[in-house]
């Protein structure tokens, strides 16, 4: 399969199956952990009536139009999937910070792999984009046994690079779904103006929305000895200097943003997960499964 080992590996699979079992326990069932909105959860709605055909099951026959009009008419229903789940991973420049399983945008495609991988397994219906300035990739939401196989190809053919413009992405991707749903967006965050602007667009279109803020160690915790110089990967200008001298200035900084970032989240009942790269992805799938299972449901 076209990507699977890069960001599905075997020994990850494995402890996603057993994600599952324990998942089950802490939230009342897997489903429930991913199924927290009210218009999430399995349901078959009304579509619309057609004249009985012989051959037709009686159970499905409206017996209060016949009352009415003396003929047998059939209730049709559209089945709905239990979730719409619309994955979105940042592409820009800064998501290219790392090396091996620790560089950002391997991590997100991973993490984003892995919850297409419990959806599809339990037949949600699955999506992607990517986006830096605008959306890039798009692979509508669909829940065959070939949307993992999509999933992972887009994403091997992925390479981090630009900036980033989150609302005009939000208005991009709401404007092509045309149901409501889960919306998971993973980024960095780094070099995106008026973000909160995004994630608003997304929630006032009634969408359920989680971000996972992906970043290295390095950038949260500013473990830099001795003369450094620092290269933007999103404007082509560069810094000089000693971290010594600059780490508790980067890290008062860094930690108002991460404030900000929650508190922007909650107003807009948004749920918000720091994650670092260093952090096995069993762990982060089991630790926001379990949060969104003891979260109270949306009203709006």
């Amino acid at each position: 399969m076209p990507g699977s080992n890069r960001f599905l590996r075997p020994e990850v699979t494995d402890r996603i199956r057993r994600l599952e079992l324990t998942a089950r326990r802490i939230v009342e069932g897997f489903l429930s952990g991913m199924h927290r909105s009210p218009y999430f959860g399995q349901s078959v709605e009304f579509l619309q009536h057609r004249q009985y055909a012989t051959g037709d099951e009686i159970r499905h026959i409206d017996w209060k139009v016949f009352a009415r009009q003396d003929k047998l008419h059939v209730k049709q229903y559209e089945e709905e999937t239990n979730l719409r789940l619309h994955l979105m991973v940042d592409r820009s420049g800064s998501m290219a910070y790392g090396e091996g399983e620790t560089n950002k945008f391997d991590y997100s495609a991973s993490l984003a792999a892995c919850l297409a991988y419990l959806a599809l397994r339990q037949q949600d219906a699955t999506g992607l984009f990517t986006f830096d300035t605008r959306v890039r990739d798009t692979l509508p939401a669909k829940s065959n046994r070939q949307q993992l196989a999509r999933i992972l190809s887009l994403l091997q053919g992925v390479g981090a690079e630009g900036r980033t413009d989150l609302p005009k992405v939000a208005r991009e991707v709401t404007q092509g779904i045309a149901r409501r749903g889960l919306i998971v967006i993973v980024t960095d965050l780094l070099g995106i103006d008026e973000w909160v602007e995004g994630l608003r667009v997304m929630r006032s279109r009634g969408h359920d929305v989680v971000l996972f803020h992906v970043l290295h160690d390095d950038e949260l915790d500013f473990n830099f000895n001795g003369a450094t110089r620092f290269e933007g990967l999103e404007q082509a200008d560069f810094l000089n200097c000693n971290p010594r001298a600059l780490r508790q200035g980067y890290l008062d900084a860094m930690n108002e943003f991460l404030d900000t970032t929650r508190r922007a989240c909650a107003r807009l009942s948004i749920d918000y997960m720091l994650v670092r790269t260093s952090d096995p992805l069993d762990a982060v799938l089991a630790k926001f499964l379990a949060v969104r299972g003891s979260l109270p449901k949306l009203k709006g």
